[in-house]
């Protein structure tokens, strides 16, 4: 993979570190892109997204969704089974329950709303809510011109 310095771009630009340092996560080494667990990524309305992971085997209490600074991390370990009386022996196992930490980008003005688990997925609901400052306004154009506003000048 090719690697691009991006060392100019920061001194011609404010505040777009975090852009940056995305695109910097995205040019890592190839083959270290997390597979487990599988994830989607799904719009349910206008402003409305669900990220759906496959936890088979994970209960609630061993899973954890924390958002920090426009990161969603979703982990999960499972706790170790007390008590278990050892009759069984596994000759084969295909359902991964290994420890795992997923993290999720997320847009500036997205908010997690809640998460279910529902046969061996977690739901995570998100919405996208753009404060009333952020968005945008018409200005309308009069007839009249603009007021003049003269400042008093201080005595000195």
């Amino acid at each position: 993979m090719r690697q691009y310095d991006l060392s100019p771009l920061y001194r011609s630009t404010v505040g777009f570190d975090r852009l940056f340092t995305l695109i910097d996560q995205m040019s890592g080494v190839e083959g270290t892109s997390q597979s487990y667990p599988p994830y989607n990524i799904e719009r349910t309305g206008e402003t409305a997204y669900r990220i759906s992971v496959a936890v088979a085997g994970f209960a609630e209490t061993d899973l954890s969704i924390e958002t920090r600074e426009n990161t969603l991390v979703i982990r999960g370990a499972k706790a170790p089974v007390e008590g278990s009386s050892g009759k069984t022996e596994v000759l084969y196992q295909g359902i991964a329950a290994r420890a795992f930490e997923r993290r999720f980008q997320l847009a500036d003005h997205v908010q997690v709303t809640g998460a279910h688990l529902e046969h061996g997925l977690l739901h995570v609901a998100l919405v996208r809510e753009i404060p009333e400052a952020a968005k945008p306004r018409q200005i309308p154009i009069g007839a009249q011109g603009l007021k003049v506003v003269e400042v008093p000048k201080a005595a000195a």
